[in-house]
């Protein structure tokens, strides 16, 4: 029985021993690993100079690939070990005022400085960081009140110079851009955004935005997808993404219903994308020019004329608003600015027989609205027949014969000429049929105005009016130098 208990408690030694040098080797092992892992931080509360450079050889390494959170967190943890480490203050504060944590940034350079006062370098470093922190706060302003020029001016030559890492102007800079229409810009800065930090909410609903004002709606509406599928209830996106969608749909039906045939309906489609986002030039060019050509087809020509201006104030060297304006034009009876648009058109693509077509059409257009009307003159209508035509004519020679009108001699030539002229052409079959037409009549000696006609005689052609039955009274007394009547 003896025997047993001694071997017992035996057992239980070994037991004990192999466990206290287990023990042992585990806290050995704790050690090895904090020596190792720890050396930094341990070298810098025994206060060893080489040590702590290596910590912020690391440090800056960091900074090197844009890993401010682990430079952050190495100096947090060195501050925390050793309170007296200055160094770590002032590279703290240099990080902070990179990313514009301007508030913390100023803490710590002020702790440095109670350190270590009369440091210049880190007093100068200070002064930076104030003014980075006044010009970020003086951009935003300039921002908000519309001067977004200078606005920028503050971003890039103050807060980037001393802030390079600043999230909050970079996005600002993206807004400015956005602001200023250099979409192109916008998208290349919100991009940088994005390479270091894909997630970015803010960056993916501005460079999706850019996309949108360039037209490119199928990227911009990837960039508004993924930003919804980080956070579905981010009110911008949704109201981004949203609004694209309404807009292509209202667009797709404008252009449907034309095609259709629909013209009133598509009008009305095509107004109501419009008023969606009047900012959007580089869509709504494409729905004005749509709206002008329907309003052209339905011949509301003042209308169609507004439209197409709307596409060239946007684009003046869009060759098809030209011609549709010139169209529109025809309609209104400006004559004249048809024949400029349908010009302007030609000459940017003079390979086009359409639009010289069209040109030659206003152009004779034109030629009829300047000539003479000769039925206006002698005050009958296109459907009078040849007895009422040379009744009226008649009746304005006896009116307007000079010998008749002794006060006012110069207006009565000149009347009686244009009556003369008049009659000239409606009182002859085959020139009024030429004229209705509106052939060129030119070549009969009759120009517009009466040019090469002279019914008074004195060289040039004299004209010899025949009035059946003569006038009262056997003409008039003195006569007229070579009238017979």
């Amino acid at each position: 029985m003896m025997m047993n208990l001694l071997g017992l408690a035996s057992a239980m030694d070994s037991v004990a021993w192999r466990g206290l040098v287990f023990t042992l080797f585990i806290l050995n092992f704790v050690f090895a690993c904090q020596l190792v892992l720890l050396q930094p931080l341990v070298s810098a509360l025994d206060g060893k100079p080489s040590d702590a450079t290596e910590l912020f050889e690391r440090v800056s390494q960091s900074i090197k690939v844009k890993r401010y959170s682990e430079a952050l967190d190495d100096l947090n943890a060195a501050i925390e070990a050793d309170p007296s480490l200055s160094e770590a203050y002032w590279h703290r504060a240099s990080i902070l005022r990179w990313l514009c944590r301007y508030e913390d940034s100023e803490k710590n350079y002020k702790k440095f400085l109670e350190m270590k006062p009369g440091n210049s370098a880190a007093e100068k470093e200070l002064s930076q960081m104030l003014q980075a922190q006044s010009a970020l706060v003086t951009a935003a302003n300039l921002f908000d009140s519309g001067d977004f020029t200078k606005s920028l001016d503050y971003i890039d030559k103050v807060v980037f110079v001393f802030s390079p890492s600043c999230s909050r102007a970079k996005l600002l800079k993206v807004k400015l851009l956005l602001a200023t229409k250099d979409y192109s810009s916008a998208i290349s800065e919100a991009g940088y955004i994005l390479k270091e930090d894909e997630d970015n909410l803010e960056a993916l609903l501005l460079r999706g935005r850019a996309y949108y004002y360039l037209a490119d709606h199928d990227v911009a509406s990837r960039h508004f997808q993924k930003g919804l599928r980080l956070d579905p209830e981010h009110s911008e996106l949704k109201k981004a993404y949203f609004g694209l969608k309404n807009l292509l749909k209202k667009t797709n039906s404008a252009e449907d219903n034309a095609n259709k045939g629909k013209l009133r309906v598509a009008v009305e489609d095509y107004k109501a994308a419009l008023a969606l986002d009047p900012n959007h030039l580089a869509h709504n060019i494409h729905l004005h020019l749509g709206l002008c050509k329907v309003l052209v087809k339905l011949g509301r020509g003042k209308d169609a004329v507004n439209s197409c201006t709307e596409v060239l104030n946007i684009d003046g060297e869009l060759v098809e608003a030209l011609v549709q304006r010139g169209e529109a034009k025809l309609l209104v009876e400006d004559w004249e600015g048809a024949v400029a648009d349908l010009k302007s058109a030609a000459e940017k693509s003079p390979q086009d027989m359409n639009i010289r077509e069209v040109l030659m059409k206003a152009e004779r257009s034109l030629k009829l609205s300047q000539r003479k009307d000769w039925y206006k003159i002698l005050g009958v209508s296109k459907t009078s027949s040849m007895s009422e035509i040379k009744k009226a004519y008649k009746k304005l020679a006896l009116q307007w014969h000079p010998d008749k009108n002794v006060d006012n001699r110069e207006e009565a030539e000149a009347k009686f000429r244009e009556i003369a002229a008049a009659y000239e052409v409606l009182g002859d079959e085959e020139k009024r049929t030429r004229y209705d037409r509106g052939e060129d009549i030119d070549d009969m000696g009759m120009g517009t105005g009466g040019a090469g006609f002279n019914p008074f005689g004195g060289g040039g052609q004299q004209f010899t009016f025949h009035f059946e039955g003569g006038f009262p009274g056997g003409g008039f007394p003195g006569g007229f130098g070579g009238f017979h009547f």
